[in-house]
């Protein structure tokens, strides 16, 4: 098998043992799954199908970051617990992909119950001296780690800019380099808190897929990845605070999927321009919904906009305006009279129908204007 690898930048043979060591970003539960998710554990799914088919046995981790930033405003937002919020929305995760019959996964570890880890991991990377503390929060000093920017081969002000945009704050005056991470932070009053040796605190993102990955899968990875958008700065982080503990090589093969738009649009929470798998099967069988989202390769594009938006397989939802419109009018004119058609006419319409039978995938995507676009890797 040959994937795209993001780090080495092509495409290269998948060295893979009797066991394949996989881990997925997963989701933050605190909104619905949308298509975009669906689309890129999709293609975790062919990976895991193709290598099982070749004799492989596959351990897929996804992850759950049940306690973040975005948790826990929604979850003050709303007025419930946070651990309730994201019980509520992995229920719904776990329907919708079990509709688009995904294979279960090895594990799926929440953040929340990972915190020992956590802890000693941070631990660890003081003994390495590549962090720091400041009134309770504990940075990754990203210079002291050569090989930063090795797997998105971002430049510096690419990586400012997407820290930035993915809640890296690099205007932070407590940081020595604007790039440095957080691997720790002091809590609100409330919020949840776990006690440290540096205070009562809770986790930073990139730290819990380190710790998760380590105890669950070990210190090399075969195969890491998720979304195009997750390359930096999460993935970035995540192979310097491993590598710099382990002293390993933390992924063998990077791979990123391309993102889901809408009307050219990368599909997002933030943005609210979403589609929903129970939608889409609420109107077809679920299995049609599936096909439609098979993608054509797995690999990554080159970037087209400092958003995260990129090239690949682009998904893009474009439901026709013009022709909603025109069939609206036509329901308020009332009922037209079916005209009478040949013999040879409903022969044609007959062979169409077992076509699309034969291909829902197809026919979906036609149905519902579903569109994907961008270069095969």
């Amino acid at each position: 098998m040959r994937l795209y690898d993001t780090a080495r930048g092509g495409v290269y043979a998948l060295e893979a043992g009797p066991i394949v060591t996989i881990y997925s970003c997963g989701i933050t539960p605190y909104d619905a799954a949308h298509l975009g998710h669906a689309y890129v554990y999709l293609c975790f799914d062919l990976l895991q199908r193709r290598l099982r088919d070749a004799g492989h046995e596959t351990r897929c981790v996804r992850n759950v970051t049940d306690v973040d930033d975005d948790m826990l405003r929604k979850s003050r937002e709303l007025g419930v617990n946070y651990l309730d919020l994201a019980a509520q929305e992995m229920a719904r995760f776990d329907r919708d992909m079990q509709l688009i019959n995904l294979l279960p996964v090895y594990a799926e570890p929440r953040a929340t119950g990972a915190i020992a880890e956590i802890l000693t991991m941070i631990g660890r990377t003081f003994d390495a001296g590549i962090a720091y503390e400041v009134d309770g929060s504990v940075y990754f000093e990203v210079s002291k780690f050569p090989r930063f920017g090795q797997v998105s081969h971002e430049d510096r002000a690419g990586m400012l800019e997407l820290a930035a945009l993915h809640g890296g704050r690099p205007d932070d005056p407590n940081k020595r380099d604007p790039l440095d991470f957080v691997l720790w932070q002091p809590s609100l009053e409330d919020e949840p808190a776990w006690e440290s040796r540096w205070g009562a605190g809770r986790p930073g993102w990139h730290i819990e897929c380190s710790a998760i990955a380590l105890r669950d899968l070990g210190v090399t990875l075969d195969v890491h990845g998720g979304g195009r958008d997750l390359a930096f700065p999460h993935h970035e982080c995540e192979a310097a605070q491993s590598e710099s503990v382990s002293g390993a090589a933390f992924v063998k093969h990077w791979m990123h999927v391309g993102l889901v738009g809408l009307d050219g649009t990368k599909m997002s929470k933030s943005l609210g321009n979403l589609v929903f798998v129970e939608e889409l099967a609420l109107r077809a069988e679920a299995t049609a919904v599936r096909m439609a989202l098979l993608p054509r390769g797995l690999g990554v594009a080159r970037r087209t906009a400092r958003d995260g938006a990129v090239a690949p397989r682009h998904v893009a939802l474009d439901v026709d305006q013009r022709t909603s419109e025109r069939r609206l009018r036509g329901r308020a004119r009332g009922p037209r009279r079916r005209p009478q058609r040949s013999r040879g006419v409903a022969r044609d319409r007959r062979r169409g129908a077992r076509r699309l039978q034969r291909r829902p995938g197809r026919f979906i995507a036609r149905h519902y204007h579903l569109t994907m676009s961008g270069r095969n890797v």
